[in-house]
């Protein structure tokens, strides 16, 4: 497609190749699982390469990667969930603990739903300003304090099992600052748990499950949306690599993030956004990037 800019939809990972977006699937599999911003990364490393922006709607379609490599390394909590709730909903029992947690996790779900729908146009917009380095260098700041904040504050006791609906509808919430690219799906999630007092291993898995929704809701409206902007054969397949690539790179991601937690704290992470958004800025002020 020679035009990247497609009805509106930025498709600008077509003229990368294959294999520039495998290279770029590497780095959307790993740092789309890990609170330090996919969206961030796919701005900031095509930069630093020389190369062109692979779009926003490359970045949307990857969280289908993520969610593949969600559901494989959670299978038996997903399974149980799902396998539970249908049978919960059979029996009529409306008090199941399983058919409970996926009903909150749908009812999270709803406030970055609307808040995508809301500002889609300027999301997935060719050159959106959302995509500006300066954005992102700031948004990763931010986010560096409050994960620290929530590190620096949390009690690291609670369970999985003792989720409340207020505790998913606030990760539900702050899940719809994943919208602003440096932020990160995972990151705000992640911060808001551990800022309710759930251990660091239980705030990374319920920010993954919760999550599910959500990835899977994006990912498949940003294929919709290419599909309406007649992508071809060859942007397909392009598509397609990095989908694979990116799949096998967010599995191992999240079995990294899983061990850094249980071992040790979210502090390499607080000192990685923070360094990421410093040189961002700096470099901006200094005209190294643009």
């Amino acid at each position: 497609m020679a035009d990247s800019c497609a009805r509106g939809v930025d498709t600008g990972f077509v003229a990368l190749g294959y294999a520039k977006v495998a290279m770029l699937g590497v780095v959307q599999g790993i740092t789309e699982l890990l609170p330090i911003s996919s969206t961030a990364h796919m701005r900031v490393v095509p930069a630093l390469l020389g190369w062109p922006d692979p779009g926003s709607a490359f970045s949307a379609a990857m969280q289908l990667a993520a969610l593949a490599a969600v559901v494989s390394y959670f299978w038996s909590d997903v399974r149980s969930l799902a396998v539970n709730s249908v049978t919960a909903v059979a029996r009529r029992d409306l008090g199941d603990p399983y058919l409970r947690m996926s009903v909150w996790i749908v009812l999270a779900t709803i406030p970055i739903g609307l808040a995508g729908l809301a500002l889609s146009g300027v999301l997935n917009a060719c050159n959106s300003p959302l995509r500006g380095l300066g954005v992102i260098g700031w948004a990763c700041i931010v986010m560096a304090v409050l994960l620290a904040i929530a590190e620096l504050r949390a009690r690291h006791t609670r369970l999985i099992g003792d989720v409340t609906l207020m505790d998913a509808m606030i990760v539900g919430i702050a899940q719809v600052g994943a919208l602003i690219p440096g932020v990160s799906r995972s990151g705000s999630t992640l911060t808001a748990a551990l800022a309710l007092g759930f251990k660091r291993e239980e705030a990374a898995r319920f920010s993954f499950l919760l999550g599910l929704p959500a990835i899977a809701l994006a990912g498949l409206k940003e294929l919709w949306e290419l599909h309406k902007a007649h992508l071809d054969a060859h942007g397909w397949s392009v598509l397609a690599v990095g989908l694979v690539v990116a799949s096998v790179s967010a599995f191992f991601a999240i079995w990294g993030l899983m061990r850094v937690l249980e071992r040790f704290s979210a502090w390499p992470f607080v000192a990685y956004r923070a360094a990421l958004g410093v040189v961002l800025l700096g470099g901006l002020a200094l005209g190294w990037l643009s």
